[in-house]
């Protein structure tokens, strides 16, 4: 498919998502899965973003959100637990931050080419609250 395109596939032809058998790929990690050649997953689409979305574990809550609403899997995510991001699958479409449920985000946009700890310095700082009077 590669070297051939997408356009020049005959009608009714089959893309096969893995290579070889594949008993239970739910038990395999993503990255540890037999892609096909054909399949997006081995496609880096990294060179369409103009902004990217960056992560700050401070202000996560775990709440998944982003890894559900994410249309190219690419919010890495271990036991329940938001780890980091695929940039190699990431379009930049900006929807993980959209969802993000806490303030200040724990996922915003940033220009592609910021580097994560300029980003991580001018992130918002959370409210911090005033001892009530009594």
């Amino acid at each position: 498919m590669q070297e051939n395109g997408w356009n020049t596939f005959e009608i009714g032809t089959i893309l096969r998502p893995f290579e070889g058998p594949t008993p239970d790929v739910t038990a395999i990690q993503p990255e540890d899965r037999s892609y096909s050649k054909s399949n997006s997953f081995s496609v880096s689409v990294a060179d369409w973003r103009i902004e990217k979305p960056l992560f700050n574990k401070e202000h996560c809550i775990d709440c998944q959100f982003c890894w559900i609403y994410c249309p190219d899997m690419s919010i890495i995510s271990r036991d329940k637990k938001m780890i980091g991001i695929d940039f190699d699958h990431c379009k930049g479409c900006g929807i993980c931050v959209e969802v993000c449920p806490t303030t200040p985000k724990a996922l915003l946009m940033f220009p592609e080419q910021k580097d994560e700890e300029t980003a991580l310095s001018e992130w918002p700082e959370k409210d911090k609250k005033e001892p009530k009077e009594i």
